[in-house]
């Protein structure tokens, strides 16, 4: 008998990969859908109705499920979403880890985050070991995706069988909202951004997180941590990187990290007179500050972890944002 896996988030970035991967290994795969499911058209998949904060809902999506992968969250840089964020990503975790027990769930893979983890000291690599971010001078969202792990691990006590994956910036194909990276990264590739900070990030390929995710659904023991990272990299190296690629240029401007927060008001009203959402808030300049040595040592050795260059994540990214109408014309080049 085929058993069932269900996947909460299936429309985000994550989500639509994980999907695609699990499809492809011959996995019979269930979707919690709330509103949209723009990314998962077409394929295989059985869909479920229901929403995080409906413990119901969950339960039904959940019965006869051998395992569930917890995505859904809400993704922040905002200073001011902590209402909702509590909502979605600790409330709505207590639900997912209440419905698993209430429906014999084998195993939950719970996504946490890095932003989830302590950051200082800056000189020491992060793994698995850091503490969950506590004081409240913490963005938002960093603090509700470090409650939400507590919400596992007070399952775990229950008896519930789950491990968590914490991956870094994640990046890559099949981003269809865009995410805020994916966003990012169009912006550079329509010749939009006019200028750039000195700050950076560990970004990963959503297709090696994925992997790795899977492979711990299959070998982790109960309660294993694993951070996915991957490569270290400032934002003007990603921009000149994205020049090589689609030929646009990239910003000459390169602001320096300190002075960065005096222009955040006026990049927050130009992306609000555009409809868009502003990438430069104080929270997102927090990120790029953050520490550049995210140990993935762990998850090599136990599940056989190995990110791929970085170059090949952006090519195929923005090959699939060209494919997919995102650029609207032709500006990613045969790259060999």
């Amino acid at each position: 008998m085929t058993t069932t896996t269900v996947v909460t988030g299936a429309n985000g970035h994550v989500g639509a990969n994980l999907i695609r991967a699990l499809l492809t290994q011959g996995r019979r795969v269930r979707t919690l859908i709330h509103v949209n499911r723009q990314a998962i058209e077409g394929l295989d998949v059985e869909i479920a109705e229901g929403d995080v904060l409906d413990v119901a809902s969950l339960c039904d999506a959940f019965n006869g499920a051998e395992v569930v992968y917890h995505l859904a969250a809400r993704i922040s840089i905002s200073m001011d979403e902590w209402p909702l964020l509590e909502r979605i990503n600790i409330i709505g975790t207590r639900n997912v880890v209440e419905a698993c027990l209430c429906s014999r769930v084998r195993r939950l893979v719970h996504f946490s985050s890095i932003h989830a983890l302590t950051q200082e000291p800056l000189d020491v690599p992060v793994d698995e070991s850091r503490p969950l971010v506590e004081p409240k001078r913490c963005p938002p969202y960093d603090r509700s995706k470090a409650a939400g792990e507590k919400e596992v691990h007070k399952g775990m006590e229950r008896g519930l069988d789950a491990v968590i994956i914490i991956p870094t910036g994640i990046i890559g194909p099949y981003d269809y909202e865009p995410s805020y990276f994916g966003e990012a990264l169009l912006t550079l590739a329509r010749g939009k951004l006019p200028a750039l900070v000195a700050g950076g990030f560990d970004w990963v390929d959503v297709r090696d997180v994925v992997e790795g995710a899977m492979r711990a659904e299959e070998r982790a023991t109960t309660g294993a941590r694993y951070l996915l990272s991957g490569h270290w990299v400032s934002v003007p190296e990603l921009a000149a990187i994205v020049e090589q690629v689609t030929g646009v240029p990239a910003p000459r401007l390169v602001c320096p990290l300190w002075l960065a927060p005096a222009g955040i008001p006026f990049t927050t009203a130009l992306a609000r007179l555009a409809g868009k959402r502003p990438l430069y808030t104080s929270a997102s300049l927090k990120a790029l500050c953050g520490n550049r040595n995210i140990s993935h040592a762990r998850a090599t050795c136990d599940l056989d972890y190995n990110p791929r260059p970085f170059w090949e994540t952006i090519v195929d990214t923005l090959r699939w944002f060209e494919i997919s109408g995102y650029l609207g014309r032709s500006h990613v080049d045969t790259i060999h």
